[in-house]
């Protein structure tokens, strides 16, 4: 996002657990969700029940990761489910892999599946 990017309309932050923070944000169509701390088993249904909530209006769904510092592969079938929601109806962009969430998507081969920036 660039300088004469427009605000965000809608904001909201919850914590999930004692492990996962999850901040969201709307523009129109686009959702944008900013995570810290863990996405594993014990915090991922959570965060998929808050993606599924906005998927249905989604025309773009921006996954910003770059606080996030562990992900499991409960997270990674979260995403999977999330493209596959996705497919044929909007864009789906994860942003600013983390060193070591980077590594997790190299060795999964996640990196060759999604549109990362």
């Amino acid at each position: 996002m660039g300088i004469f990017s427009k605000k965000k309309k809608d904001a909201a932050s919850d914590v999930i657990g004692s492990q996962l923070n999850v901040s969201s944000s709307k523009d129109g169509a686009e959702y944008t969700f900013e995570l810290e701390g863990r996405l594993d088993t014990n915090t991922s249904p959570e965060f998929e029940s808050k993606v599924n909530e906005v998927v249905g209006d989604a025309e773009k769904l921006i996954l910003d990761f770059s606080k996030l510092d562990y992900i499991s592969s409960a997270g990674l079938r979260v995403l999977l489910g999330t493209a596959q929601a996705m497919d044929g109806k909007g864009e789906l962009v994860i942003r600013n892999l983390s060193q070591s969430v980077q590594e997790v998507f190299e060795l999964t081969g996640f990196n060759n599946l999604f549109h990362i920036e």
